[in-house]
């Protein structure tokens, strides 16, 4: 039946809703006809893809419309082209049935789809006898998708894609293309708009900025050699292992000049060595998902599926965590759910209508970063943020991901005024379908994952933000691994602001966050957070002059690497960074020729390694029975120490002095006779300090023992016995 003038006009415009209708092999009463459309071609003849000559097709239109009878039934067929002395050959895309199948309908309908990365996007596989990409990407809205790149001089009449209706997905297979090709979608919204050029989002790699196509590649497949170090963190309990998290910015940690980056390879030869030199046990990257803008830190993201083009190739991230593992560094990234730009090219009304996002803007917008916050309650979403978590779990093997701004998604009202924001069902203001998908998503990567981890930046005291999302689990459960102690860590730096004379009016700053120090497993951070927009850096935040800053800084590391939680520590502030960190330019590591600056290094490293080799100062860090205060009421003294136990191994006292004065007979409590070994002093002169100790140890007897507590400093010592 020949198709009426109008259908064939919306075809070779490239806005027929349905070319595989009219494109292709299609099988009649008399025997099999082709149509196809072959720009520039004079003629065409078509072969089947094992070489047999199936028919000769005639121009019927000088738009380039070719039709005719051909051969045999249904099948992927290859049109050989002239036009004068030109020859050239074309495998029809239209030709070849769809990759996707009944199951995968099904399961993305249900949002229970699993491998959606394995589906969605773009993909080289082998179909029907071909090799090629298949596109594949959720416009549920759309009139008419067509994939357009450098494969096809971005034009939207080639190849326009087939809709499975039932679950909103578009899907073509194009014969012939391999990797590094650009390419991007071009979406004819609803209302018959023709949208900005959208990237791919499940693009596995994107072009370097300012460029936003979206690039194919093969999935990343190499030799791992980490196979030991994910079984190790499989059979242990993370809680109960040390953790130091040194964390990030990959493009400033070094720079090999202002303007650029090293690759992932170049990093790991520089960055791996320095980390377990330090004593660190984890790396943890600011987002290394493709983003437009640098200072946006990564946390504005365009691509969740690709690591960014800023340091090569995606291969080269794999290859960084491959060297890592095989040096027992543990990998994490910083991942963003709660909100996405608005750049055009991204997901922003992506088929024309509010996709991933909420229409309201009320729902739909985060004041605070002008940016837009997933629609949380639609399946297709969440299945789309879920996927995500398992990629990077999967496709490079991190060891874990720190979920951004987790209280901006918790909340309705976050950041807003009355007015400004829609209560919930039951008129309250928690966002029950980000804390689902926040459920469903630690479901996920904890089922799947052995050993993987997730740790939540959460600001308020939301209940059981690391408790188990069972299903028996209370409602408000969300299933991380850890979360940021972020009470710590304010009430901790004011306090170390204060003039140590004034340090006694406010003991409780230190001793307050005891009291719910196990309510959740934490992570105590000194983050990224505390060193940007007009914050300085930590050195700068101590109070005195420059010695005594020096003096309170490794005093303040004492007590947190003492302290119940794990530690994460921001890139510079290891060896006391001056200048407020920025993105645009490396550390200061010509610092390190000072020896203040050298000596703080060696106390974080010193620090570490005493951390990770004594269980009683890791192996209860999110339980009550792994601390007991021994002096917690010294107001006047500003002294304050503890006891860090694990069962069967050596306990451990940590004492701090928080003024400049020395107490040169101090009667310390300690719970056993005998000698207790000096094993780090934040005042040694190796650290540059004053060089004011125990030599090396002391004796406790009738149950406590006179120490020396230097000026400005912590102490930790060990039972001997």
């Amino acid at each position: 039946m020949k198709p009426p003038a109008s259908a064939i006009d919306a075809l070779l415009d490239g806005t027929h809703a349905d070319p595989f209708s009219l494109l292709g092999i299609h099988e009649g009463p008399e025997g099999a006809f082709a149509r196809a459309v072959l720009p520039g071609a004079e003629e065409a003849v078509a072969w089947s893809l094992d070489g047999k000559k199936l028919g000769k097709l005639m121009r019927v239109d000088g738009r380039g419309l070719f039709e005719g009878k051909v051969k045999g039934p249904r099948q992927p067929v290859r049109y050989a082209c002239k036009a004068g002395t030109h020859e050239w050959l074309v495998t029809d895309p239209y030709s070849f049935g769809p990759v996707l199948g009944p199951l995968d309908d099904f399961l993305i309908a249900e949002g229970t789809h699993h491998r959606l990365f394995d589906k969605l996007g773009a993909h080289l596989i082998e179909h029907e006898g071909a090799s090629g990409v298949h596109f594949a990407v959720w416009a549920p809205n759309a009139q008419v998708v067509s994939v357009v790149g450098d494969f096809n001089d971005w034009d939207s009449r080639r190849h326009p894609m087939r809709r499975r209706a039932d679950i909103g997905v578009w899907e073509v297979f194009l014969p012939d293309i391999g990797e590094h090709r650009t390419y991007k979608y071009h979406i004819i919204g609803a209302n018959g708009s023709v949208l900005p050029l959208k990237a791919d989002p499940f693009a596995q790699a994107a072009e370097f900025r300012p460029s936003t196509a979206s690039i194919t590649a093969h999935p990343v497949k190499m030799d791992w050699g980490d196979a030991d170090h994910r079984a190790h963190w499989a059979s242990v309990d993370a809680r109960r292992r040390p953790m130091a998290i040194y964390e990030v910015h990959p493009g400033s940690w070094q720079k090999p000049h202002d303007e650029g980056f090293y690759a992932w390879d170049e990093l790991a030869d520089r960055l791996i060595p320095y980390v377990a030199e330090m004593g660190f046990t984890h790396i943890e990257f600011l987002p290394v998902s493709e983003h437009p803008y640098d200072p946006s830190w990564g946390y504005q993201t365009t691509g969740l599926y690709a690591p960014s083009a800023r340091f090569g190739p995606p291969e080269g991230f794999a290859r960084f965590v491959d060297g890592a593992h095989r040096a027992g560094v543990s990998v994490l990234i910083d991942w963003v759910p709660a909100h996405f730009p608005t750049d055009e090219h991204g997901l922003v009304r992506f088929d024309g209508t509010a996709l991933y996002e909420h229409e309201d803007p009320r729902l739909g917008f985060h004041p605070d970063w002008n940016t837009l916050i997933y629609n949380f309650g639609r399946r297709e979403v969440v299945s789309f943020l879920v996927n995500n978590a398992l990629f990077w779990a999967e496709r490079y093997h991190v060891d874990g991901l720190r979920v951004d701004a987790v209280a901006s998604m918790l909340y309705r009202d976050y950041s807003r005024k009355a007015g400004e924001w829609i209560p919930n069902e039951d008129g309250g203001r928690e966002n029950w379908e980000a804390v689902e998908f926040l459920k469903a998503m630690n479901r996920a990567v904890y089922a799947s994952h052995a050993g993987f981890l997730t740790i939540a930046e959460e600001s308020t005291s939301w209940p059981g933000v690391s408790k188990p999302a069972f299903d028996e689990a209370p409602r408000e459960h969300l299933g991380f691994g850890f979360k940021w102690n972020m009470g710590f860590m304010h009430d901790t730096l004011q306090y170390m602001a204060r003039d140590p004379i004034h340090r006694q009016y406010h003991h409780n700053e230190i001793t307050f966050g005891l009291t719910y120090a196990f309510s959740e497993n934490f992570v105590l951070p000194l983050s990224h957070d505390e060193v940007v927009h007009g914050k300085g850096s930590l050195l700068n935040k101590m109070s005195g002059d420059d010695w005594q800053k020096f003096a309170n800084l490794r005093a303040y590391y004492g007590l947190m690497w003492g302290y119940p939680g794990k530690k994460l520590l921001f890139m510079g502030q290891e060896f006391a960074q001056r200048r407020e960190w920025s993105e645009a330019r490396s550390l200061d590591w010509d610092l390190l020729n000072a020896p203040a600056h050298e000596g703080v290094r060696r106390w974080v490293r010193d620090l570490n390694r005493v951390y990770t080799t004594r269980p009683a100062l890791h192996a209860r860090d999110c339980e009550q029975e792994g601390f007991e205060w021994l002096v917690v009421d010294d107001a006047q003294a500003s002294v304050f120490a503890w006891l860090r136990k694990a069962p069967g191994a050596k306990p451990v006292a940590v004492i701090c002095n928080m003024t400049p004065q020395v107490h040169d007979h101090y009667r310390l409590p300690l719970p056993h006779d005998g000698e207790w070994r000096e094993v780090l002093n934040s005042d040694a002169q190796d650290y540059g300090g004053s060089g004011i100790g125990n030599l090396g140890q002391v004796n406790a007897e009738g149950g406590a023992a006179f120490v020396v507590l230097p000026p400005l400093a912590t102490l930790i010592l060990e039972f001997q016995g």
